[in-house]
């Protein structure tokens, strides 16, 4: 994070917790904000971990404890004092730092804390243990925006941890590519299917054995290495089929005499060496000291993280492979962001609940109930890709399981381990996934994390536990799941949560197969055409959850949320009882893949039924309960703007917005600068009917460009103009070359454009596209000389006070709402603005709108050699501009009611959509 971020992020922690700090209720999600939005830390539940038992003469619990930086606190409630001491259970009176010093002595060495944190939400005590009898470090809550770095060391031996595990499972990507490339070029035909399917299946094959050898599982470290290395390179094709054969043969059902340096492999199962049909070609040197010296030797498989790795191992395909199917690797982050909301924080606090039980056999019975229900949740992934979302959550779940084995058997050490031990199982996750290469990197991520996740549970009760052969089976099918029969794949079994991002992919971009696809997803939908890709899945998951608890989250473009694919969606699945439990609005999305896939995006999750409980909006780092969230993923009431371009719903007081004029001409009407000048020059008559014309590039960035504008010209002024009536008989040629039979029929008036709009008075001009990344888009009056292109709308006879409220934040919040997209940009159209919730002024307030209105075109001017683009970029705004829009803004939300201060975009998007439903009913 970058300290401007951080301080900004320090800034809003202060503001929301500087009124909050009740001890029991609020000191887990103290912990938790802070070191998710002040120190970056992607899942502080999974970094941090509270309640932890210590045995003193009886049971206590540690309020936090972070092992990674080995960072013990203990929390106490607003204002209490933290050097004062407090009677404990015993009678005993001790201070905060003295409490947190006799857990620690009563730790493990290994656990015990380095840094001691008392804290009271308005202060933190901070002590370091290589010093346990100085002074503490104090740090108050309202400093920290200036003094967030003394608390750094909460995560400073985090941030290498997570970014060795990134870079090596980056490094690990890197590998598979050069031997998938490798590969490639021994293939007699790599373009063949077979043989793609070959060297897919050949790659995650030889990183199952890599990963096997470092991670201890095949028995010896290095023994793949080992028993490659005895062959010469021409010989390696066959060393390797033997071994796969091996591998996939029980040990009973093996050769007798078979060769020590083959017997000694373990039987793998899980169907991974089976196929007997993969073609495995001749070995070069290079490939052979590629895998024996980089590889394996040079490599330690055993750290990657299976999440991260599967992303980047599935990266190795083509980028325009990637991007033809939609895909978008997912963020370790980012996929919480979809499972914690939805049942992973839900699980931790019964988790802690149940740690908190003080009779033993109360809790042991509460956590043994607990485990087994974790065995029975049923995950399925509709669109897996190379199953991070699945991968991700069987971690969580199994990590989750890990302490309530630590908690059950505390330090027993167990002579044999009961196959039931473990009750979570990657047979619990279901996928589909349409690349074959996907699938086996899927399956393969699952084993990993599976293996990774054994090696941890045998620490907890200090005994061995074989790995292989495997006794569990991937559920990963392979094909379309738009065209597969989802209760078929997932084989009867009752889901408890559908997750995962399906593909992003616009409609103007869609292929002919799925175009297809939608055809067969959306059976019951007369419009759908502009749908984007993802919303099948929405609609299949809709018609699948009917008449089941099933839960569904979804990671989606924003798209399907705004402009015209939320009204043609999201009635359709309302009226199958589709119910939005959480969502969070916009944010940009990011993969794990080195390519980084980006794109703006929603989570979406729902269910079939009502629920009584509060939904959850999360917007901007923060989390609000509200009573129903819409189509919109506002807390406002179910509406759908309808099309609109005539008439402002507020009244006919407000002008028409129409576009501007359209030549339709090939280009021939336009003009450069240079093409006007040379024209002028030679035919100075011509000056009067060139006009300067503007489209919405040439409006933000000052662009200049002219047309030939003939309305109302005497052709006696322009036929003796060769240059102009060469121009005309070009657009006349282009005109009849069209298919439109009107476009056509205008070949006949070449001289004029083919759609007239140009006002005869000034108009305030809105460009039809503008940058997502503008927190305005640039408006602004032009006179009628100028030209408006079809690429700019127009408000002939615009107030003052209009261009207030229409360059405020209100009416951009509207605008984002309901606007279309281009890409990821604004898409205004006349729809927008009909629509929009005017609000209702006195004559004090329209003045007052007026007057920073009037300051925004005066903070403009300051600066005419900018142009909007420059004046509107958010790195570049300068400071008179920004006030005057705060300014603007102010008076516009005051207008309808609302304040700066505490109100988010979505509270003012749902105060429109109720304004909207009241005008429209």
């Amino acid at each position: 994070m970058k300290e401007a971020d951080q301080k900004r992020a320090a800034t809003a922690f202060v503001k929301r917790w500087q009124d909050r700090g009740n001890e029991r209720q609020d000191s887990q999600t103290f912990w938790l904000d802070l070191l998710e939005t002040v120190y970056d830390i992607p899942n502080p539940g999974e970094y941090i971990s509270f309640e932890d038992r210590v045995m003193l003469d009886h049971t206590s619990f540690i309020d936090g404890f972070i092992d990674t930086t080995k960072v013990l606190i203990e929390q106490k409630g607003r204002n209490k004092s933290l050097f004062d001491g407090i009677r404990q259970s015993d009678g005993s009176l001790l201070s905060p730092f003295e409490q947190a010093k006799r857990y620690s002595a009563n730790l493990p060495y290994s656990k015990r804390p380095r840094w001691i944190i008392t804290s009271n939400f308005t202060q933190f005590f901070v002590y370091d243990m290589e010093q346990p009898n100085g002074e503490p470090a104090v740090i108050q809550l309202k400093d920290l925006p200036t003094e967030y770095y003394r608390l750094d060391f909460i995560v400073d031996q985090l941030n290498p941890h997570l970014d060795k595990e990134m870079e090596v499972s980056m490094q690990a990507g890197e590998l598979v590519g050069k031997i998938y490339d490798e590969l490639f070029t021994q293939y007699r035909d790599p373009t063949n299917a077979s043989s793609q399917r070959s060297i897919n299946e050949l790659s995650v094959r030889l990183v199952f054995c890599l990963y096997a050898e470092d991670a201890g599982i095949f028995g010896r470290h290095g023994m793949f290495h080992d028993y490659l290395n005895e062959f010469e390179t021409r010989h390696l094709r066959t060393a390797l089929i033997d071994l796969f054969r091996v591998l996939d043969t029980p040990i009973d059902k093996r050769d007798p005499y078979l060769e020590e340096k083959l017997a000694e492999f373990p039987y793998v199962n899980g169907g991974m060496f089976t196929n007997e049909e993969v073609e495995i070609p001749q070995f070069t040197d290079s490939l052979r000291a590629l895998i024996l010296d980089q590889a394996s030797k040079e490599f330690d498989w055993s750290e990657i993280s299976p999440t991260i790795f599967g992303a980047v191992f599935e990266s190795t395909l083509n980028p325009d492979t990637r991007r033809e199917g939609g895909m978008h690797y997912t963020s370790i982050a980012n996929i919480h962001k979809v499972i914690d909301p939805m049942f992973l924080d839900g699980l931790r606090n019964e988790l802690t609940e149940i740690k908190q039980i003080k009779q033993r056999k109360t809790m042991i019975q509460r956590a043994t109930d607990f485990q087994a229900r974790l065995g029975k949740l049923r995950f399925f992934d509709p669109a897996c890709g190379s199953g991070n979302f699945l991968t991700e959550t069987y971690l969580s779940l199994r990590k989750l399981e890990n302490q309530v084995i630590s908690l059950i058997y505390g330090n027993e050490s167990m002579l044999a381990v009961d196959d039931d031990l473990i009750k979570v199982s990657i047979q619990q996750f279901y996928g589909i996934e349409i690349n074959d290469f996907a699938v086996s990197v899927g399956k393969t991520a699952l084993w990993i994390a599976e293996s990774q996740m054994m090696e941890e549970t045998a620490a907890i009760v200090y005994a061995n536990m074989d790995f292989l052969p495997l006794k569990t089976y991937t559920n990963i099918t392979e094909g379309n799941a738009i065209r597969l029969d989802w209760e078929t794949v997932v084989g009867g079994e009752r889901i408890t949560y559908i997750i995962g991002n399906p593909p992003f992919y616009g409609h103007e971009k869609r292929t002919r197969a799925q175009a297809a696809d939608m055809d067969i997803a959306f059976h019951d939908f007369t419009k759908y055409g502009k749908l984007d890709y993802v919303a099948a899945w929405y609609n299949k998951a809709a018609d699948f959850i009917q008449g089941k608890t099933t839960e569904v989250a979804f990671v989606s473009t924003n798209s399907i949320t705004q402009g015209e694919q939320a009204p043609t969606l999201w009635p359709k699945l309302f009226e199958k009882s589709i119910e939005i439990q959480f969502a969070y609005r916009t944010f940009r999305w990011s993969s794990e893949a080195k390519e980084k896939a980006q794109v703006h995006v929603v989570i979406i999750g729902f269910t079939g039924y009502p629920r009584k409980e509060k939904k959850r909006l999360f917007e901007g780092g923060q989390m609000k309960l509200v009573d129903h969230i819409n189509a919109y993923l506002t807390a406002g009431t179910d509406v759908f703007p309808q099309p609109r371009r005539k008439t402002s719903i507020s009244g006919a007081n407000f002008p028409v917005m129409s576009k501007g004029s359209q030549p339709t001409d090939g280009g021939n009407l336009i003009l450069s600068p240079a093409e006007r000048a040379a024209l002028i020059k030679q035919y100075p008559q011509t000056e009067s009917y060139i006009r300067r014309y503007v489209g919405s590039r040439d409006f933000i960035n000052n662009v200049e460009r002219y047309c030939i504008w003939l309305k109302g010209v005497s052709p006696s002024q322009f036929r003796s103009v060769p240059p102009i009536m060469e121009r005309l008989a070009a657009v006349t040629e282009a005109r009849l070359k069209s298919p439109t039979p009107s476009v056509k029929a205008l070949a006949e008036v070449p001289m004029l454009f083919t759609e007239i709009r140009q006002p005869d008075s000034n108009y305030l001009a809105v460009p039809e596209v503008s940058s997502e990344n503008r927190r305005y888009v640039p408006m602004g009056w032009m006179s009628p000389a100028v030209i408006a292109s079809n690429k700019l709308y127009l408000v002939p006879n615009a107030s003052l006070y209009m261009f207030g409220v229409m360059t405020s934040n209100v009416h951009m919040a509207w605008m984002r709402a309901v606007a279309g997209r281009m890409k990821s940009d604004y898409s205004y159209s006349p729809t927008v603005y009909a629509n929009f919730p005017w609000p209702e002024v006195d004559d004090k307030q329209k003045a007052q709108i007026e007057q920073t209105a009037q300051g925004i075109l005066d903070a403009r001017k300051l600066y005419p050699d900018s142009s909007l683009a420059d004046l509107y970029d958010p790195l570049a705004t300068v400071p008179e501009l920004r006030k005057a829009h705060q300014d603007n803004d102010r008076a516009v939300m005051r207008a309808y009611g609302l304040t700066i201060k505490g109100t988010t975009e979505s509270d003012t998007v749902a105060m429109l959509f109720e304004r909207y439903r009241q005008l429209t009913k």
